[in-house]
């Protein structure tokens, strides 16, 4: 049995790389018989048809990665820590503040309940 033939506005499944996902989306155009634009039905951005294979490319290592990279094969791993400084004998271990409780401030005045109702 053969496939039903596309027309505009039908809906197709195609990766929005807007939304990141592969979702629905309605023809906007035909070329030689092709779909050529869609329209996504979630954010409603109309983009080139995708084939559903937009999500599938994979990001090259950056330059700025291989870069970081070479700069920590030359730090030698045994390298010493860092010294840290002397603690000070004369001051006192100071305590840490805790946190003031919450307040809450309205803005306007509040009023005494009515008497009588």
């Amino acid at each position: 049995m053969s496939e039903p033939e596309k027309r505009l506005g039908d809906l197709i499944d195609d990766y929005c790389p807007r939304c990141k996902l592969l979702l629905n989306h309605a023809i906007a155009s035909f070329f030689e018989g092709k779909v050529v634009k869609v329209i996504c039905q979630t954010c409603l951005s109309e983009h080139p048809f995708l084939h559903g294979e937009g999500a599938k490319k994979k990001k090259l290592p950056s330059a700025r990665a291989s870069l970081f990279d070479q700069v920590l094969s030359k730090v030698s791993p045994t390298a010493e820590p860092a010294v840290e400084p002397a603690d000070e004998p004369d001051r006192p271990a100071r305590k840490k503040k805790s946190a003031p409780s919450a307040r809450y401030i309205s803005r306007h005045k509040t009023r005494p309940p009515r008497k009588g109702h």
